[in-house]
């Protein structure tokens, strides 16, 4: 039994620091599509407050949403964009 638990244990300590990195990794990406947001050029500045709203209160999920959508699809801001059309 002592050999059982010995060969589990180095296990169980990378899974947990695994999650840890993890939730490190999900917070700095939350923190960081938070202050992108803050500083992009929006059309108008409700845009601006609703997706902060969005990304804080969503946490993880809409960082991704607010990553994919608005900092992967359109890198120069909204505004940018829209005058170019």
């Amino acid at each position: 039994m002592a050999m059982r638990q010995f060969w589990f244990f180095p296990f169980a300590l990378v899974l947990v620091f695994t999650m840890i990195a993890l939730i490190i990794f999900v917070f700095a990406f939350w923190i960081w599509m938070i202050v992108d947001c803050a500083k992009r050029n929006f059309k108008n500045d409700l845009e601006k407050i609703i997706w902060i709203v969005i990304i804080a209160i969503t946490s993880w999920v809409g960082a991704l949403v607010y990553y994919i959508v608005i900092k992967r699809l359109n890198p120069k801001g909204l505004s940018k964009h829209a005058h170019n059309l």
